[in-house]
């Protein structure tokens, strides 16, 4: 009887890949109807259900299952953790705002006006011939995104909780298990009907390079050894206090962040940090096929101002992608995509001076093992060289920037879906996706369920974990909705009456 009062779940309903309204009755589960649900909350939902609002569709029809406050929240916790508090500035150009559709006025256009000062402008107007890349600093991205969220109403969309699974619907549909936050609903969990399901659920988790794990686990040591997506504020505090050695490992945008952190604290408080970062590969040159793309590596970093050539997005090497399938498109993504970092003349001086002044060194090899050091309380990595040489790194942290992202069946939701939903994995391990983004395999009578974001890597779109991804999965989504009767389809009239309400902050 508990479960017929309560909403609890039983073995045997998660068993059935297909639930009926019976099913739900009878284990006390009420039912929620609603056309369209965006499970996840963060700047992918935020993206999709702008294009939707700006296509007409109103609130009452939509649904956001999140246990976010604001759909930027994750993505603020992960760029503080790594080191791009709101005057940073993100890898993101001028024209990829995620708050407005139509990419125009652009973050240079309003930080100029807003600081009421030229540069920017001229930055964009001169990239990246006289001038970088022009990116916009972290906090103007977050503040025109509430702005936008309370123009769209996000809000009233938002139902806080934490979504359990989602289910085919006996007839079509689906049905989409949420638990609500306590005392929002009259039991335990609901079902949420919905003829449309969206998902964008970021990052599956973080995961460590397995030596990392494994020494985290033996010794019980998650303080020398951290992730610099996970908070790690006392790693910098201990630089201030004393010096120390760390030990950086990873060559992206993310150790580039961390390495100007630790030697901004050198610089500004006279912080006494010695660096060693461990490279597995060295590039050096130009990297790639000069009969595409060609991009310059030094000193073992490889350089591009964007985590994919700006033509992924738009031009000649997203069409490529587009007609390619299976391992062929593993390989085109890797080649403009793999890792780098962007070419700034700031944090590239502090590592010359570094290496200069000797408190930045490298070192080229693969770890064999890491463990305490002998006869102090630092942490010894033990690395072979590429001439098969054994050598010892000790440091007082080991600081991981290698972004390792964690298998998609780590997250409960997908991996309920590969399971029971008929979803399966592309050519990178992601969701299998088709051109408009949605999932094959999932189709059920009517409904239809998509997915945007990292998630979706491997599929016909490379640069799927951008602002400007995100847009672009948007409005192919908005398109395959409106072509079943969602939304309306977003003609040059209507677009240039919703771009002039965006311009005055007026509900679409």
């Amino acid at each position: 009887m508990a479960a017929q009062t309560t909403g609890d779940i039983t073995d045997a309903l998660m068993a059935d890949s297909v639930w009926t309204d019976a099913d739900l009755d009878a284990h006390g589960i009420p039912r929620w109807s609603v056309p369209f649900v965006t499970i996840g909350g963060g700047i992918g939902s935020f993206a999709m259900v702008d294009a939707l609002r700006v296509a007409g569709v109103d609130p009452s029809a939509m649904l956001v299952l999140s246990d976010l406050d604001a759909p930027t929240e994750t993505y603020e916790h992960l760029a503080t953790n790594s080191q791009i508090p709101d005057h940073e500035r993100l890898r993101s150009d001028s024209g990829s705002v995620l708050d407005c559709l139509w990419g125009w006025p652009g973050y240079a256009l309003r930080e100029a006006i807003t600081k009421r000062r030229p540069g920017p402008v001229w930055q964009v107007a001169t990239e990246p011939i006289l001038s970088e890349y022009f990116t916009p600093q972290a906090g103007q991205v977050y503040q025109s995104v509430h702005r936008e969220a309370a123009r769209i109403g996000w809000h009233t969309m938002l139902r806080k909780g934490v979504v359990r699974t989602v289910r085919k619907r006996a007839g079509g549909d689906y049905f989409v298990l949420f638990t609500p936050e306590p005392g929002t609903a009259p039991t335990k969990r609901v079902a949420i009907h919905a003829r449309f399901v969206h998902l964008a659920v970021g990052y599956p988790g973080v995961r460590f390079l397995p030596d990392l794990q494994a020494y985290r686990e033996t010794y019980d040591d998650y303080r020398s050894v951290v992730n610099a997506y996970e908070p790690h504020n006392h790693v910098y505090e201990e630089m201030l206090r004393r010096p120390t050695t760390v030990l950086v490992r990873g060559s992206g945008i993310v150790a580039s962040r961390v390495l100007q952190r630790i030697i901004d604290d050198r610089e500004q408080h006279g912080a006494q940090t010695q660096i060693i970062h461990l490279f597995r590969s060295y590039p050096q040159g130009w990297q790639g096929d000069s009969r595409m793309f060609r991009r310059p590596s030094r000193r073992g970093w490889t350089y591009q101002a964007f985590n994919f050539p700006k033509a992924s997005w738009g031009g000649q090497l997203r069409y490529q992608l587009e007609g390619l399938e299976g391992e062929e498109r593993v390989a085109f993504i890797d080649a403009v995509g793999g890792t780098n970092t962007a070419p700034r003349r700031d944090w590239q001086r502090q590592l010359e001076e570094g290496a200069r002044d000797g408190f930045y060194t490298q070192a080229l090899g693969t770890v064999d093992a890491v463990e305490p050091a002998k006869g102090s309380t630092r942490v010894a990595t033990t690395i072979r060289t590429p001439t098969d040489g054994i050598g010892v790194l000790e440091a007082d942290f080991i600081l991981d920037a290698t972004g390792l992202e964690a298998e998609i069946e780590e997250h409960r939701v997908l991996r309920d879906l590969l399971e029971h939903g008929g979803a399966g994995r592309n050519v990178k391990g992601r969701l299998d996706v088709e051109r408009n983004f949605e999932v094959r395999g999932t189709a059920h009578g009517d409904g239809r369920m998509y997915a945007s974001g990292s998630i979706t890597l491997g599929g016909y779109y490379a640069g799927v974990d951008s602002f400007l991804g995100l847009q672009h999965a948007a409005l192919q989504i908005q398109g395959a909705l409106a072509s079943q009767g969602f939304s309306r389809r977003l003609g040059a009239l209507r677009s240039t009456s919703q771009w002039l309400k965006w311009a005055r902050n007026v509900a679409p």
